[in-house]
């Protein structure tokens, strides 16, 4: 039996990484034209943020919720499972996430953007695009298929990011809703570069960015009261 210190990650990786990529492919193709509802939900949050209805707050975390319980059980459990046992457990956690939004955010009202004129406001919102916008187009950059986009709401890399994101424009962002999607950050990252893939880095230094923002959004002081009704 090998000693334990001649191990690395990748002796502990269960698919190849052409087997990885290859199941997005089959994803998309199966849910098609969920991707779009997806794209289309997360074009309203931008809207939303940028309204003074006294819901948004709930509605946010609402669709947010939406898209961690779907890849929790679309994703995550019918499909990643198949190639990585560990996968299931990974579903438990999102599915924990979306409950949670759910009763923080939807229930509980803590989700509430603050203006975007807030400079960690507006660093949050630009996390969101770059996970709705940018992250199903890295991959391309990296060589891999347009079939193989990681969307947000559907695929559980855009959508830690950009909840990450969503919660830095919330008037009091909430430590407890960003563990899970830091937690999958560095999970992914760690997978990704396992895998020797070129854009390793994107999830782990979002989650990075994400948390000096929050501990610079604790020190400003803050433009509204803390909840609407």
């Amino acid at each position: 039996m090998s000693e334990w210190w001649t191990y690395s990650l990748s002796s502990f990786l269960l698919f190849a990484p052409r087997t990885y990529y290859r199941l997005f492919e089959l994803y998309n193709q199966d849910i098609w034209p969920v991707q779009v509802i997806a794209l289309a939900l997360g074009a309203a949050v931008v809207v939303l943020l940028y309204r003074r209805a006294v819901w948004r707050g709930r509605a946010i975390a609402a669709i947010l919720a939406a898209g961690w319980l779907w890849t929790a059980w679309a994703f995550l459990i019918d499909r990643y499972a198949t190639i990585n046992w560990a996968a299931t457990y990974m579903a438990a956690g999102f599915a924990a996430q979306g409950l949670l939004l759910l009763w923080q955010g939807v229930i509980g009202n803590r989700l509430v953007p603050q203006p975007i004129s807030h400079v960690v406001a507006r660093a949050g919102l630009a996390m969101f695009l770059v996970a709705l916008v940018v992250q199903p187009l890295v991959g391309m950059v990296f060589g891999r298929s347009w079939t193989q986009a990681e969307v947000f709401g559907v695929a559980p890399d855009p959508t830690a990011v950009a909840t990450l994101g969503l919660l830095l424009t919330a008037q009091r962002p909430s430590w407890t809703l960003m563990i899970l999607p830091l937690l999958w950050c560095a999970v992914t990252g760690a997978t990704l570069s396992t895998m020797g893939a070129a854009d390793a880095f994107v999830a782990p230094l979002l989650a990075l960015a994400a948390i000096v923002l929050a501990l610079i959004n604790r020190r400003m002081p803050q433009s509204l009261p803390a909840r609407e009704p």
